[in-house]
């Protein structure tokens, strides 16, 4: 199918400034300051960090990206088909490989505008630019930005009908709390009709989430991955945290259904963290936290997301993986 040259281009509109698009320094502050010390996820995804997550994608190991693709491969079709809308808007698009499938489905059903959305640039402008090349139809115009500056411009820039996408289990990088209000924005952002698909992982247990998401032997793209968090504190809020004084490690809270990614002291350490005006006292073992990785149920799930006003319609599971793609559709207001 082909459109004429003005439906097809590719931009990237800058949301905020660069300083901005990493957390507020309160947020950052406040969260090493909890019980145990944790950073927002999206700290981590500068364009140092987005490279050790693509090499995560590659691990023997790690299931999620194989079992989505495979999913992605086999219901592609049948998805684009159901999201219904001329505009897809994606979430930590990052390289948007796997997205391609989806997209490449949609241009052949409808003209499809493409708006991922992500706070690494270089590969926002990459993945921008080889999709608009590679897809003839494809109009893309990527948000610089974090989720929250995404779904507003969203919100003021009405046009076709949109579906919202969030791929690569990320929706459970997330705390409850974070999640409801991430949820709230999305359905703030849609209009009834309007579609949301978010990829989940269920629950397995211990063994298989924790060689999941711990390097085999001979790797260390986990352990380059969240030690680049320290690496984003000394170079940001001039910390002094030395590297080779944590061991990077994931762990299965079975309470909680919950993976958390974690880098130990391996001794007793005192850390300034002055742009940030913080000492951290570290004992022997503690350990800062990295990410989460929470583990659903189908019905759990169902109900989080059915809270802020979405009906479940439709969803693609691979029951041997625990792994799915979930569709839902936002309610009549």
């Amino acid at each position: 199918m082909t459109f004429p040259e003005s439906e097809t281009r590719a931009d990237v509109v800058r949301l905020a400034d660069p300083d901005d698009v990493v957390p507020e320094d309160s947020v950052v502050r406040d969260n090493l300051r909890g019980t145990p010390p944790r950073l927002p996820p999206w700290l981590g995804y500068d364009a140092v960090g987005s490279r050790f997550f693509e090499q995560i994608t590659e691990l023997p190991t790690y299931y999620l990206t194989r079992v989505e693709r495979g999913l992605l491969e086999r219901h592609a079709s049948e998805i684009a088909e159901a999201l219904g809308g001329g505009r897809i808007a994606e979430l930590g698009s990052g390289s948007a490989k796997k997205t391609r499938l989806l997209l490449e489905n949609c241009v052949r059903l409808r003209p499809t505008t493409y708006l991922p959305i992500d706070v690494d640039e270089s590969m926002l402008r990459s993945s921008a630019a080889t999709l608009r090349s590679e897809l003839d139809g494809l109009a893309v115009t990527g948000l610089w930005g974090r989720y929250e500056a995404g779904l507003e411009w969203l919100r003021t820039h009405p046009g076709e009908p949109l579906a919202v996408v969030f791929l690569g289990s990320s929706f459970g990088n997330a705390t409850r709390e974070e999640r409801d209000g991430l949820i709230g924005e999305i359905a703030r952002c849609l209009r009834p009709g309007e579609s949301f698909l978010v990829s989940a992982d269920l629950d397995k247990g211990r063994e298989a989430l924790e060689t999941c998401y711990n390097d085999p032997p001979g790797h260390s793209a986990f352990a380059d991955f969240r030690l680049n968090y320290l690496t984003r504190l000394n170079d940001r809020y001039g910390a002094d945290f030395v590297l080779d004084d944590f061991v990077p490690k994931a762990w299965y809270n079975a309470e909680a259904s919950t993976v958390e990614g974690c880098l130990h002291a391996r001794a007793e350490r005192t850390v300034h963290v002055p742009g940030l005006d913080l000492t951290l006292h570290l004992p022997r073992g503690r350990f800062l936290n990295v990410g989460y990785s929470v583990k659903f149920d189908e019905q759990g799930l169902a109900d989080e997301v059915g809270a802020h006003g979405f009906t479940p319609r439709a969803r693609w599971v691979d029951s041997e993986a625990g792994y799915g793609l979930f569709l839902f559709r936002r309610d009549q207001s």
